[in-house]
């Protein structure tokens, strides 16, 4: 168990009182997504061991998740040197990003382009029973 409120005291959120929180997977150390956190979603990730964030677009708390079930379980929270910035570990229930695909991070610079370099595992329709 970790003393989330110490660890908390420690970072230095940005003027909006945000820390950008770089994701993980655990097991293939893939980049799922890159998402925002105020103190309340560092200490709700780190006390629940499910990733949450701070929604920038709709200024609200939310869960990983917690519309698609494709949720992300927390193995591990590191900072780094400047206390300004988190990597966290994480098991996905599945594919991360909202469009379907597992990783947020699914276009590479070809040419003058950016193109999708790998597959949707589930529509988006599907994966929000739209």
């Amino acid at each position: 168990m970790v003393d989330a409120s110490a660890l908390i005291a420690t970072l230095r959120f940005d003027e909006n009182g945000l820390v950008p929180a770089i994701v993980q997977d655990s097991e293939t150390h893939q980049v799922l997504m890159l998402g925002f956190m105020n103190s309340d979603a560092v200490r709700r990730t780190l006390d629940e061991n499910r990733v949450c964030f701070w929604s920038r677009s709709r200024q609200k708390f939310w869960i990983k998740g917690e519309t698609s079930g494709m949720t992300l379980t927390v193995k591990s929270v590191a900072v780094n040197c400047e206390m300004n910035s988190l990597l966290v570990t994480a098991m996905p229930a599945g594919p991360t990003c909202h469009t379907g695909h597992i990783s947020c991070y699914y276009r590479q610079a070809i040419g003058a382009e950016w193109t999708e370099t790998e597959p949707v595992i589930i529509s988006a329709d599907e994966l929000y029973k739209k």
